[in-house]
């Protein structure tokens, strides 16, 4: 094993594996490791212009005066006895004489290090287990490798982000997380540490995350490299806005996302949705966005409105804009072998192909394949599609679904895209998805942009993507789940987030149980990056099926509306939306702060008080901004709602206007029509009139 330096770089080589550290922007490094003669190009999420800095590198000869380092035999397994270290702002990398590397901030206190459990000669923790920190396995008739990373465990150690995964915890210290997408499940590799250091998994591979407490580990289940970031900060706010840096930042958010957006499944016509739109805005009520959802169109694949239900789109457009109203259309990435388009981007490779077995990747109202998103001509050319049949008709929001891709199974090992095997590389899909509407959008001139997603990767922030958690359950359990899962995507660099309020399967309108729970997910839906009703209500419909031109159509749930769901839950409905509407400047400041630094507008107490132990600890309170602390009431039937107070900040509940000093947990009311809200400092918000 040798370490040299070159240029700000230093290598690491032992004639089978080269290594390279270097500075990354402030206070981080970038690591990567190749078994190749080159390293591999692809810079997947790091791919910004970071600020360029000069480490500082030197060079420590060991100790020879140990007894343990003298004589030939130690000359004889090792060419030097010297340790490098390279400082880079706060952080510092440090190689031991085997090569395995710890890092540190700049008070010399250890953030984290490798796992290497080898025999060696220089470190007196001398174990024969034979296992190595970094594991580039060779797949055996390849160029491709199995990788595994394995870093120290430490029993102090929280961990947060990592996106958006549905189970109960905010901390994910003891969590195997599977590096992967499914509907509800998006992977975004990056995590915050309690010990004062970020680290972002550079590889859209499938794999795995284990944040065990004996060691962490980081699989790759095929790749060409080892690639990971690692920063270091003084608060969870700068680690954050070094690895936004790294990786992008998200555009300011258009002042109509900050309104209250309007959905069902779905609206199944032109009037239909007129009409909703219309007895809102006759009842006085805001709204600044509406869904025209799924199989408004004569086939998927073909992406432009049926004619017969949607016979007026530049119409309907005009009329809900006067009313003040976005239309945002729903899009799917799958192609139906049926549909006009379907011969021609399968002929120019602009379709996910698979290693064996029929092609097809849903059959779900009709026989789909999904564009590959990761093919910039498959980009341009659904944009293309769009920008003729959608923005050209007025349409400038869209709502890119399926943005997985939802594989039917998830069989990873068969599918192939333009950018490789989707083993390696298909976790990208949702960030080709965004870029090619956002680049297209662009190219037309707008600047206001976003599109809301299923799904999101490291660097979809920077093509506007409000990304949403999927077809979850409508349930209390559910509702708690998608705290931490919203929590975690943002701390994971995805500011833009929302739920479907209620939940999206299985809530019955006529149920009280339901009843009371949308009452409460819309209350929490107010104090959300994005305020968004949505959700299919069962019972569907029971319609006979239709067709038109032999493509089946698809019926629709229930009623959707604030008014859907009784008189008495209406107003309290209503209360919120007008909550929402005089929040609008304090949202606004914080869509601001997360655009020019990426601080997360929701996020967990530890962000604004890292010096609170009990922040760190409580997983059912957030702060909404830096003013706000919201304490959701996710249990049925409670009335009232223990909260945590953090030290540092006088707190005054909005409801009841009394003033508690932090550091303390207070029991307050939470009746029906109340979510505790607690206002910083003396700060003056017009919550609760």
């Amino acid at each position: 094993m040798r370490v040299w330096q070159e240029n700000n770089r230093l290598v690491i080589g032992d004639g089978k594996y080269t290594l390279w550290i270097e500075p990354w922007g402030r206070n981080s490094f970038r690591v990567r490791m190749t078994g190749e003669a080159v390293m591999d190009g692809n810079d997947w999420a790091l791919c910004e212009e970071v600020e360029q800095c000069t480490p500082e590198i030197t060079c420590e000869e060991i100790d020879t005066t140990d007894p343990w380092y003298k004589g030939e035999e130690y000359k004889k397994y090792h060419q030097t006895g010297k340790i490098y270290r390279m400082t880079n702002g706060k952080i510092t990398a440090e190689i031991s004489p085997e090569g395995w590397i710890g890092y540190y901030n700049q008070k010399g206190e250890l953030l984290t290090q490798e796992y290497w459990r080898n025999r060696n000669r220089i470190n007196r923790y001398c174990v024969p287990l034979r296992v190595d920190a970094r594991e580039l396995k060779p797949i055996q008739g390849s160029t491709d490798y199995e990788l595994t990373a394995r870093f120290e465990a430490f029993d102090d150690e929280k961990i947060f982000g990592m996106g958006q995964y549905q189970e109960k915890h905010l901390d994910k210290k003891g969590a195997i997380l599977e590096l992967a997408h499914r509907n509800s499940q998006a992977s975004v590799p990056f995590m915050v540490s309690s010990r004062g250091y970020g680290f972002f998994w550079n590889n859209p591979a499938i794999g795995t995350a284990s944040f065990g407490t004996n060691k962490t580990e980081w699989y790759a289940k095929s790749t060409k490299k080892l690639d990971y970031f690692i920063t270091a900060g003084d608060t969870p706010f700068e680690i954050e806005e070094q690895y936004s840096a790294a990786t992008g930042r998200t555009p300011m958010m258009p002042e109509y996302g900050m309104g209250y957006w309007q959905c069902k499944l779905r609206y199944r016509n032109q009037e239909e949705i007129l009409a909703v739109a219309r007895e809102h805005k006759r009842r006085g009520l805001p709204m600044d966005a509406i869904v025209v959802d799924f199989f408004h169109w004569t086939m998927q694949g073909e992406f432009k409105f049926e004619p017969r239900d949607w016979p007026d789109p530049e119409g309907m457009v005009k009329e809900l804009r006067d009313m003040g109203i976005e239309t945002v259309v729903s899009v799917w990435p799958t192609v139906d072998e049926r549909s006009e388009n379907f011969a021609e981007m399968s002929d120019k490779g602009y379709l996910v192909t698979p290693d064996r077995g029929m092609a097809y990747h849903m059959t779900w109202m009709g026989n789909t394949v999904f564009y590959d998103a990761t093919h910039p001509g498959a980009q341009k050319y659904v944009w293309e599609k769009c920008r003729e049949n959608y923005y050209k008709k007025g349409i400038r929001c869209f709502w890119l679904d399926e943005a997985e891709p939802e594989y039917g199974p998830y069989d990873f090992d068969n599918y192939r895209y333009y950018a490789g095997p989707a083993l390696q590389c298909t976790n990208t899909y949702p960030v080709g998805y965004a870029k090619g509407f956002y680049e297209g959008l662009k190219a037309e001139g707008e600047k206001d942009i976003m599109s809301l997603v299923r799904c999101a990767w490291a660097g979809s922030q920077k093509y506007g993507v409000l990304t949403w958690s999927g077809d979850i359950h409508s349930s209390f359990r559910a509702m708690r789940e998608q705290l931490q899962a919203g929590l975690n995507m943002c701390v994971a660099g995805i500011p833009w987030w929302t739920s479907d309020i209620g939940g999206f399967v299985g809530g019955n309108i006529q149920d009280p149980y339901f009843k009371e729970l949308l009452v409460r997910w819309f209350a929490w839906g107010c104090f959300c990056p994005v305020f968004r009703m949505h959700g299919e209500r069962s019972p569907w419909y029971e319609r006979e099926q239709e067709f038109i031109n032999n493509v089946r159509q698809l019926t629709s749930g229930q009623d959707n509306e604030v008014w859907s769901f009784g008189e008495e839950n209406f107003e309290i409905l209503k209360k919120y939306l007008f909550i929402r509407e005089r929040l609008r400047p304090y949202i606004r400041e914080c869509m601001k702060q997360a655009s020019l630094t990426g601080a997360p507008v929701m996020r967990p107490l530890f962000f604004d008080f890292n010096e609170d132990k009990v922040a760190w600890e409580t997983e059912d309170e957030y702060m909404f901004g830096p003013d706000l602390l919201i304490a959701p009431v996710m249990e049925e039937k409670v009335t009232e709602r223990s909260v945590y107070l953090p030290a540092g900040a006088a707190w005054t509940d909005a409801n009841t206007k009394v003033t508690y000093e932090g550091g303390q947990r207070v029991t307050v009311p939470a009746p029906l029509d109340i979510i505790p809200v607690f206002v910083r400092d003396g700060k003056e918000y017009d919550i609760y009139q």
